[in-house]
């Protein structure tokens, strides 16, 4: 595949996704008496970050980086940076159907195919 594109460049195949990380206040049961309703302090606030991640599977080489929401802004930023960092070589990134990886105000990479 590296002639396909020219002298020093590849045809890489990424698949892409991202995940919430982060706390959860949990809750469990309290007994109070009928019709009143329970008061559970929370046992912390919920934060969370989100990772934003590429792999390429025939290679095992990796991207990802952490972003505070899910949203098209944050995945243009990735998108960006994953660009630089595959320099010349072109990318077929599988994803899923997320509205983030759909909107509309994407400009996507000249070296990034996307795969939906």
């Amino acid at each position: 595949m590296q002639n396909l594109l020219g002298q020093g460049k590849r045809l890489r195949y990424l698949c892409q996704d991202e995940t919430r990380l982060g706390l959860k206040t949990e809750t469990g049961r309290v007994i109070t008496a009928r019709g009143v309703k329970p008061i559970v302090s929370v046992q912390w606030p919920r934060e969370a970050f989100w990772l934003y991640g590429v792999v390429e599977p025939l290679r095992g080489w990796h991207f990802c980086q952490e972003y505070p929401h899910l949203d098209s802004e944050n995945f243009q930023k990735f998108l960006d940076a994953l660009s630089q960092e595959l320099g010349d070589d072109m990318a077929l990134m599988q994803m899923d159907q997320a509205s983030a990886h759909q909107a509309l105000g994407l400009s996507w990479p000249e070296n990034l195919i996307p795969i939906f």
